[in-house]
């Protein structure tokens, strides 16, 4: 496995000489294999690794085992450490997440720190194949379109998944092999979570009753989407890049709407999207159907209004997208309408 993920590292440039990465290490089966594998690649490639691993305040009783474990980890191979602790439920009640989502967001955000203090250029995860196929299911079933069906990326930023074409049984086996300790989240277990659920009712029944090899048709279709994105988003920045112009007077952004209607309806939802990020907003599918209509077939004069106080009126030849009461809730204007 060693000459395969070394061979991944230098086809896809995940690390190169010199520089440094964070890997993160919870103390399970994937994140420790990950962990042995990039420190034993590391001196004949020339990175060098920095373990930080994150304490999410909801399992006590099983934390200390895990950050004993992956400090004892480190220590053999001679490598910084850095431990953090969060209190996910509190995040999650205070931001009206999930503990899923708030989880993701503060561990992120305490990897994104530590590898700022390092001086980190990667931030390296262990998600395998098998969290892949699940993803690209989970995605699925919440809702998404062609990027979110493309599943992770094995380079997305600064974060990078050496283990994306491993699957978990490849990455057992290793560990056995080199008696590797590992423990196990116990919440993994419980299908409590959307994921677990996947992962252990919804994919298991799959391979049993419709086909044994779904997973590798989840990863190739993810695969196969993942390229075909590429191709999309290039041609969107293009048109993006004539139809949408900086209004200097209120810091907005406006739309030109002749070269809009030339665009395929794919590439319009592309650039609509586009526009609202620009100005901090994450439409809403619903909120890009209204937005096509009211560019499309709007009356001059009429408007929206979505998330934060953002505005989009339709002006003669133009959309224009701006905060024109500053950027803040309003009541009865976040959805759209």
């Amino acid at each position: 496995m060693l000459r395969k993920i070394e061979k991944i590292i230098r086809a896809g440039g995940l690390l190169v000489s010199g520089e440094r990465c964070v890997v993160a290490v919870s103390g399970g089966p994937d994140s420790m294999a990950l962990l042995h594998v990039l420190a034993r690649l590391a001196p004949g490639l020339g990175f060098s690794l920095v373990v930080a691993h994150l304490d999410h305040g909801l399992r006590p009783e099983e934390a200390e085992a895990e950050a004993a474990l992956v400090r004892e980890a480190a220590a053999s191979f001679g490598l910084a450490f850095v431990a953090g602790q969060v209190e996910t439920m509190a995040h999650a009640h205070a931001q009206g997440l999930s503990l899923e989502h708030a989880a993701r967001d503060l561990r992120h955000a305490f990897l994104a720190e530590v590898a700022d203090r390092h001086q980190a250029r990667r931030i390296a995860l262990a998600h395998t194949a098998d969290d892949q196929a699940e993803e690209v299911l989970l995605r699925l079933l919440r809702g998404t379109g062609r990027k979110g069906l493309a599943g992770m990326a094995m380079v997305s930023g600064r974060l990078i998944r050496p283990f994306l074409e491993t699957e978990k049984v490849e990455i057992l086996r290793y560990l056995a092999r080199k008696n590797i300790p590992y423990l196990i989240d116990s919440s993994n277990l419980k299908p409590v979570y959307l994921r677990n659920r996947i992962r252990l009712e919804l994919l298991p029944c799959l391979r049993e009753q419709y086909n044994p090899g779904i997973d590798l048709i989840l990863r190739q279709t993810a695969a196969i989407l993942a390229d075909e994105e590429e191709l999309l988003a290039a041609m969107a920045e293009k048109a993006s890049a004539i139809i949408i112009a900086l209004e200097e007077t209120d810091g907005g952004l406006t739309i030109e709407l002749a070269a809009f209607a030339r665009e395929p309806l794919a590439l319009k939802r592309r650039v609509l999207e586009a526009a609202c990020w620009r100005m901090g907003c994450r439409p809403s599918f619903r909120q890009l159907a209204q937005l096509l209509h009211l560019a499309e077939r709007g009356a001059t004069g009429a408007g929206l209004h979505l998330a934060m106080g953002l505005r989009v009126a339709k002006e003669p030849g133009r959309l224009h997208l701006a905060y024109p009461l500053g950027r803040k809730a309003f009541r009865g204007e976040a959805a759209g309408r």
